[in-house]
């Protein structure tokens, strides 16, 4: 199957994903439907209960095996040589070979018909998701037929979330979190306004919330700390606006929604100009480098490694964890959070997670050679079982329950973590295998997460704030509106660095002028319109879910 794939891969080239690619390339689906009516689970040899978990009764002897496309080139292909996929390979009776790639690769797949058994895809709002219905088979179809037990384990929210207009649902996401989840306490903030400990400390712990605070702090950074660059960010090269766009606005609580529920501009949101208009002001002080606005993300990190900033509005903590760790050990100090940057007609802080439309998202297709043993699979890894297995691995051999119900890696799997992460990852796979995972069973152990940004996770409780409802609200792909809308976020990138680049308040003026009237030119009713259609569609969906 492998070989036959990149066959065609290679010899064809990249292809639109319109809806009639989509039909015409996955145009076998009748076949895949016909099989599913020929084999039923009682002619498979078992009999479907929603109280038994159907891989624990499905024993055919035979070990089933299925290609698995992963529309990233950096997924782990490896099977079977470590704890994770050993383990899931003997429960299962299953072989999987992956198979990975770019956007041109799985449009190539679509164009040449020879389909994987299984797709995970990164973009649930993209026309390969938005079509599923043509080449996916329903999950809930999957599950009534085979195993009734995928209802227990998957989120109601997430399921309806993902339900087409034809009222069934063909994807599920992993790290898919509801308003529940939210609430739980068991997902923690992943971004932080962050202070030098040593910094911080010397200078009296001061107050950084009000515009005058902040400004002061940074003076004072500039002035005693020569070698120290007062305010830091995320770079602009990961992310078009860095952690000072929908992150600043966050900690600022800007509203999501008009009062009477339609989209709101948040760039334009008055409280958050003003702060703009605060950067602006430390910028012109030599607050800001102008480095900041064209270093790389390897770049940005090696700073934070050497605590080259004074300050940090930071997104991704858990992704910089290793940076935060290496400053500490090597300088013996920290970075931790403080109270930044606060409203200034009193919103509270509204902290964005992971959102319900989670990150990836698995399909079984419509070519699938064994629909049973595949929706068997995502029951499994998405139970406390799987899950369990996939964040800690083997009780005993890589992990122990204490006494207080929590779990811990052994010793072993701490010192090899450490020395060798590498061959952790390639021979243990811990927190690797992620298809369905979920951060409430990181939750369940003080080892999930470095000592480095702990702190900051405790600064952030209470400060969560769902975004659900701004969730895939983008212009359908290939619509004047789409066009349109990639142009405006590109142009409020730049927008957002002149604003803060300014020389002065009347140059600030007429930067925002000028993105004014790009708006003006550029369909901007138009798309807020479609904005608002699916934030109302949006409400639907967790309505119904609820």
């Amino acid at each position: 199957m492998k070989k036959m794939f990149l066959q065609k891969v290679a010899s064809l080239g990249l292809v639109s994903l319109m809806a009639a690619g989509l039909v015409t390339g996955c145009g076998n689906s009748s076949a895949g439907a016909d099989q599913t009516k020929a084999q039923t689970a009682e002619e498979l040899g078992f009999t479907p209960d929603a109280s038994v978990p159907s891989w624990t009764v499905d024993k055919r002897e035979d070990t089933t095996k299925l290609t698995w496309y992963v529309n990233a080139d950096w997924w782990n292909t490896g099977w079977g040589d470590d704890v994770v996929t050993k383990k899931i390979k003997e429960d299962m009776n299953i072989d999987i070979e992956f198979i990975v790639g770019d956007d041109t690769t799985l449009n190539t797949c679509f164009a040449g018909g020879d389909m994987p058994d299984l797709i995970t895809i990164f973009d649930s709002s993209s026309a390969v998701a938005q079509k599923a219905n043509t080449w996916a088979y329903p999950l809930d179809e999957l599950a009534d037929a085979y195993d009734p037990y995928f209802y227990s384990v998957a989120s109601p929210e997430s399921m309806a979330w993902f339900t087409l207009s034809d009222g069934k649902t063909y994807g599920y996401p992993d790290y898919s979190n509801t308003a529940e989840d939210y609430e739980s306490g068991d997902i923690f903030a992943k971004s932080a306004f962050v202070i030098r400990s040593d910094i911080y400390e010397a200078l009296g712990q001061p107050k950084m919330q009000t515009q005058e605070e902040f400004l002061d702090v940074l003076n004072q950074i500039k002035d005693q700390y020569p070698d120290v660059i007062p305010f830091g960010f995320n770079n602009f090269e990961t992310d078009g606006t860095s952690s000072l766009g929908d992150v600043l606005q966050d900690f600022l609580g800007v509203p999501l929604e008009n009062s009477d529920g339609s989209f709101y501009d948040r760039n334009l949101d008055e409280d958050y100009l003003s702060w703009l208009r605060t950067l602006n002001q430390a910028y012109q002080n030599g607050c800001i480098s102008d480095d900041s606005f064209t270093d790389d993300n390897t770049m940005w990190q090696e700073k934070i490694s050497i605590g080259k900033y004074g300050v940090i509005l930071m997104d991704g903590t858990p992704q910089q964890s290793g940076f935060l760790t290496t400053y500490t050990n090597d300088s013996g100090n920290s970075y931790i959070a403080v109270d930044g940057p606060k409203s200034t007609v009193g919103n509270a802080p509204t902290l964005n997670q992971s959102g319900i439309s989670g990150w990836m998202i698995s399909y079984i297709t419509k070519e699938c050679s064994d629909p049973a043993k595949a929706i068997e699979l995502f029951s499994y890894l998405l139970s406390d079982e799987g899950q369990i297995l996939t964040t800690y691995g083997i009780e005993g051999e890589t992990y122990t329950v204490l006494e207080d119900g929590s779990y811990a890696l052994t010793q072993e799997m701490k010192d090899l973590q450490v020395s060798d992460n590498d061959r952790f990852k390639k021979e243990i796979r811990l927190g690797e295998f992620i298809f369905f995972g979920h951060d409430r069973y990181k939750a369940l152990s003080n080892d999930s997460y470095p000592d480095s940004i702990k702190q900051m996770q405790a600064w952030g409780e209470g400060k969560l704030y769902p975004h659900f409802i701004l969730e895939n609200t983008d212009p359908d792909d290939g619509t004047v509106e789409a066009r349109s809308y990639s142009a405006i976020k590109t142009n409020w990138s730049t927008t957002l660095v002149s604003l803060i680049r300014s020389a002065n308040s009347e140059e600030f003026d007429t930067v925002l002028e000028t993105y004014k009237t790009f708006l003006a030119d550029n369909n901007w009713d138009a798309i807020k319109e479609v904005k608002s259609e699916k934030m109302q569609a949006n409400k639907a969906k967790l309505s119904e879910a609820n």
